[in-house]
């Protein structure tokens, strides 16, 4: 088996992919609220 060096792995992908979610989440939320406004707004 080959000797691992921590901390020797490229992990270019798996930071492009949680910087991805972390952005899909941060606009799905301003968009959660954004709706819940907009609803509370139409319904008074």
């Amino acid at each position: 088996m080959a000797e691992h060096k921590h901390g020797s792995m490229d992990i270019s992908a798996q930071e492009k992919t949680f910087a991805g979610f972390i952005r899909m989440v941060t606009w799905g939320a301003g968009i959660s609220i954004a709706i819940l406004i907009f609803m509370a707004l139409a319904n008074a």
